[in-house]
């Protein structure tokens, strides 16, 4: 487990190869991620946006961008916490994610960016 805060925003992020539905023979390695955001502030805040860089070792880079996260744009108040889970899949079973959510505060409509710390992805078998 790995943990990161910006501007008292809390984000964890758990992760976890998953063997039945990856394929290593046809370079298919599944991952999830099960991601903590606790707010900390003393602020209510929505996330709005994520933007995820993943890489692939000796494959090519991935970006991602868009609206919230998993469908929704969930609002977080003082001392609460949002959780999800979502799925990464690599070619090469060895692998890395780092990001940023963009946040706003509700009070003022404030947008500032909030660090996800980078994890790595590695499947067991390839450490043999």
């Amino acid at each position: 487990m790995i943990a990161q805060v910006t501007q008292g925003i809390k984000v964890t992020v758990e992760t976890e190869y998953q063997p039945s539905y990856s394929s290593p023979s046809q370079y298919h390695y599944v991952f999830t991620y099960r991601i903590t955001i606790e707010n900390q502030s003393e602020f209510t805040i929505q996330l709005m946006r994520r933007h995820w860089h993943i890489f692939d070792a000796g494959f090519a880079a991935r970006e991602v961008e868009g609206e919230g996260v998993v469908g929704q744009q969930p609002v977080i108040e003082p001392g609460q916490s949002h959780q999800y889970v979502s799925g990464c899949n690599l070619k090469s079973g060895i692998g890395k994610m780092v990001g940023t959510y963009l946040m706003e505060r509700v009070v003022d409509g404030a947008q500032f960016r909030v660090d996800i710390p980078a994890f790595s992805m590695v499947a067991p078998l390839r450490l043999n």
